[in-house]
């Protein structure tokens, strides 16, 4: 009989908790959910690629971060070919408020890219929504740099 409630009691728990466990994995409809942020910093004035493509040098080695409301909540740096990578949880953060709300900064001196870039200033850009990623049970909300411009 002790056994019989000890199952009841286990079942009865693990079935309470399972939506807080999906919860916390950012499981909604079944399907887990990210939120990608990926971009790549390039060293003209603007930060973005310039007008000859390929021979636009990025930003290696650039601390990225993602401001909402002036608070910092996440921070990449970028590679070797100036890409960064930043994923959230959806369930702290809105797409909507994030695309509304949020900024990326590169918070890195600006003259250590190169004489392209003001001694001074940094680069923010908006972000934009290009679309979700279906990968099995995992949706991917895509997120990219709106377009980096140089402020004071």
């Amino acid at each position: 009989m002790a056994l019989k409630s000890f199952l009841f009691v286990s079942l009865f728990v693990a079935v309470a908790l399972a939506p807080m466990a999906e919860a916390q994995l950012g499981i909604i409809g079944g399907l887990l959910n990210l939120i990608h942020i990926q971009g790549t910093v390039y060293c003209p004035a603007n930060g973005n690629i310039g007008v000859n493509g390929t021979a636009t040098p990025v930003f290696q080695n650039a601390g990225v971060q993602l401001k909402c409301g002036g608070n910092v909540v996440s921070t990449a740096k970028t590679n070797g070919a100036g890409i960064f990578s930043i994923v959230l949880d959806p369930l702290q953060y809105l797409l909507s408020t994030l695309v509304a709300n949020c900024s990326l900064e590169v918070n890195t001196p600006l003259e250590s890219c190169g004489a392209k870039l003001p001694e001074v200033g940094t680069l923010l850009s908006p972000l934009l929504s290009i679309g979700n990623t279906l990968l099995g049970f995992l949706n991917i909300a895509n997120l990219v740099p709106a377009g980096f411009q140089s402020v004071p």
